[in-house]
């Protein structure tokens, strides 16, 4: 019964996580940042409700591949602003 229970918190701890990663990210979201909450919360609340854990495993790896674009999108963001900063036109 506490094996159950350890697995059950660290799920619910990487899940906690990743929101809170997920809604920093989400403050320099091109469309901004209350649409960008707004379609956060209500994925995770579409989901608050499952307790097949490889379903929630799946979820948690799904929001990490997301969090992991997010970033990709803001590094070219940036890439695109230095680079238009220091070449001109051509």
């Amino acid at each position: 019964m506490s094996f159950n229970y350890t697995i059950m918190s660290t799920t619910r701890s990487q899940v906690i996580q990743l929101y809170k990663t997920l809604l920093h990210l989400g403050k320099d979201y091109p469309t901004g940042f209350e649409p960008f909450r707004a379609k956060l919360h209500n994925a995770f609340m579409r989901n608050k409700d499952e307790t097949d854990p490889k379903k929630i495993e799946k979820q948690i790896a799904l929001g990490q591949y997301i969090v992991k674009e997010i970033e990709a999108l803001y590094m070219l963001k940036k890439y695109r602003t230095l680079k238009r900063r220091y070449y001109e036109d051509q």
